[in-house]
């Protein structure tokens, strides 16, 4: 596994496994000269050993800034050199690197738990026929939006109001698997494709 951090087109390889220690699930250790640490989003202060925050990379491979744009430089690199990618994640005590969401895609539960709707959406797209799916909050609880194959589910013989029971039906197992705080209350099918930026990444303000 490696990770890289794409700003604007701009790739930078920070982490890899190792041939000899892999954790399912993480994108590896920092390279070597690389430094990255786990910080609070809101504070700035680093985060202990599996504290979730955004994920900050130093080293010799960080790009220098956006040509001619002093701007969205200063937004990205900090005056001590922090790469602030935008991304959530975990970092254990072995150094290892879990990535759970995106910063500005970030949900917060009337508890006032982190939810990250990535998570949630992986879980989701493991039911049958889920061709894409956004998890948004509404009145403090997650519905999950899908868009399905309805073409293989009319094969089976299933319409919508059938897709959607199927669904309910496996809700308490897919829930299993997610924090209490993360669990989903309700499904949704959409008619058509999520709308995309250029990037391909699905436009979640329009669907919140």
């Amino acid at each position: 596994t490696q990770c890289y951090f794409n700003l604007e087109n701009t790739n930078t390889l920070v982490s890899t496994d190792d041939s000899i220690e892999v954790r399912v699930g993480t994108v590896g250790r920092a390279l070597p000269e690389i430094e990255c640490k786990i910080v609070n989003p809101e504070t700035g202060e680093e985060c202990p050993d599996e504290g979730t925050g955004e994920f900050l990379a130093r080293g010799y491979n960080i790009m220098k800034g956006y040509y001619k744009m002093p701007e969205a430089t200063a937004q990205a690199i900090d005056k001590d050199g922090w790469l602030h990618t935008g991304d959530m994640g975990v970092m254990d005590k072995n150094q290892n690197i879990f990535i759970n969401g995106r910063v500005k895609t970030m949900l917060l539960s009337s508890s006032g738990q982190n939810i990250y709707p990535e998570e949630v959406e992986n879980q989701v797209s493991t039911l049958k026929y889920v061709l894409e799916t956004v998890v948004v909050q509404r009145d403090q609880r997650l519905v999950a939006l899908v868009y399905p194959d309805r073409d293989a589910a009319a094969k089976d013989g299933l319409d919508d109001t059938q897709i959607l029971k199927l669904y309910e039906d496996n809700k308490k197992i897919l829930n299993k698997h997610l924090a209490a705080y993360s669990h989903i209350a309700a499904f949704e099918l959409v008619k058509e494709e999520f709308e995309k930026t250029p990037k391909k990444s699905i436009k979640r303000f329009l669907y919140s």
